[in-house]
């Protein structure tokens, strides 16, 4: 294997694909990253692979002879890194040698690798006809629900988020058992199966819950993509594989059916407080400052006669603290208690202006959702207060 690269562009193609690199290989060609040179195509390909999330991608080189091999994903990007960015970068490795030569204008540094084929192989897309998802709707609906997944292994579902489409569009979902975010968007991409009939339900095209891990480098790199196309998703066998322009990844897929969550959210509610959302942010955060030193709980009191939302904490042995906000009360006066993080979590994942909190007592179900927007909706779990 023989190339010259562009030091700029195989640096930021390590910094993808080593988000992939395993941090403690259970063998050791996976702290590796998977290297193939392909002259007839002009590519190099890098891959980072740990056996549960996988990272590819390609750039442009000038590929005298094809070949391919694996390097320390490590030790590889930190030289690399370092390298100047002015100068072209080349890479040479005889064959059946596991000695690589990388050479720029600074000087030559010489590694070690480890043989291709010690590689696990990449599941790649195994179905021939993909789902066509808009890569603006899908980071949308990522960045909407991905906050809400569980951290806890114990929950192995509760760690992904639920993807669901049919010809209305995508909707994405997370929950760790305290609160709820569904949002429900409408896809341009290109899906695919048959139409429903008039009065059915719109066929399930896509049901399937990928680790919340997986996604948050799916939305890195959808962010971070130069161009608009099209993401393909092909889905099989316990894994999903997301396709565009020249990256790839791909990741297993949880096992198991996700809760019926639509079950979960009331039909209909006894009170409706509408309120500025960065004021109510604004209010939380500080009277956080006071809930943290604690348990993490506010109250917040609903005043029908003075249209107002007090929201207080009491630390005990260290203070209390409170504020009020003017708010559009619909509805008897209440008090319910919430975990301020969940709700500040929620508040911020809205871009509107007003939101408004559902409720029907203090120990049932809140939802919290944008003003006259029906596409987003977080469900949350009041706390109980001892009296």
């Amino acid at each position: 294997m023989k190339l010259v690269c562009s030091q700029a562009e195989l640096n930021a193609s390590l910094q993808l694909v080593s988000r992939a690199v395993a941090g403690r290989p259970t063998h050791p060609v996976l702290a590796n990253v998977l290297l193939t040179a392909d002259a007839g195509t002009g590519r190099l390909s890098l891959t980072g692979f740990d056996l549960s999330l996988g990272i590819q991608t390609s750039l442009s080189a000038s590929v005298h002879s094809s070949g391919a091999i694996t390097l320390p994903a490590r030790l590889f990007g930190e030289i690399v890194a370092r390298m100047p960015a002015d100068s072209p970068i080349s890479l040479s490795c005889e064959d059946g040698s596991e000695q690589v030569e990388l050479t720029s204008a600074s000087g030559s540094y010489q590694m070690r690798g480890m043989p291709a084929d010690d590689f696990p192989e990449l599941p790649l897309a195994q179905s021939s006809t993909p789902i066509r998802l808009d890569p603006d709707v899908l980071v949308k609906g990522l960045r909407g629900t991905l906050f809400a997944s569980s951290g806890d292994e114990a929950k192995q579902l509760l760690t992904g988020v639920h993807l669901g489409l049919d010809d209305q569009g995508l909707e994405c979902a997370a929950t760790d058992g305290h609160r709820l975010a569904v949002l429900r968007l409408e896809n341009s991409g290109e899906g695919r199966g048959a139409a429903a009939e008039p009065g059915d339900e719109p066929p399930l095209l896509l049901d399937v819950t990928v680790p919340a891990r997986s996604l948050r480098e799916l939305e890195r790199l959808l962010s971070g993509r130069g161009s608009g196309d099209a993401v393909s998703l092909f889905c099989d066998r316990g894994q999903v594989v997301f396709q565009w322009a020249d990256q790839v990844l791909t990741s297993r897929s949880l096992d198991g059916t996700y809760p019926n969550y639509r079950q979960l959210i009331p039909e209909s509610f006894a009170r409706t407080l509408t309120l500025d959302r960065r004021g109510l942010v604004g209010a939380l955060e500080r009277v956080a400052v006071l809930a943290d030193q604690h348990n993490n709980v506010v109250k917040l009191s609903s005043d029908p006669v003075a249209g107002q939302l007090a929201i207080s904490a009491d630390a005990q042995d260290v203070g209390s603290g409170s504020e009020a906000l003017a708010a559009d009360v619909s509805g008897d006066a209440i008090q319910i208690a919430f975990n301020v993080r969940y709700v500040l979590e929620g508040l911020k994942a809205m871009g509107s202006e007003r939101v408004e909190l559902r409720c029907n007592a203090p120990t049932t179900p809140v939802v919290l959702a944008p003003h006259d927007d029906p596409t987003f909706t977080y469900l949350v779990m009041p706390v109980q207060i001892r009296q």
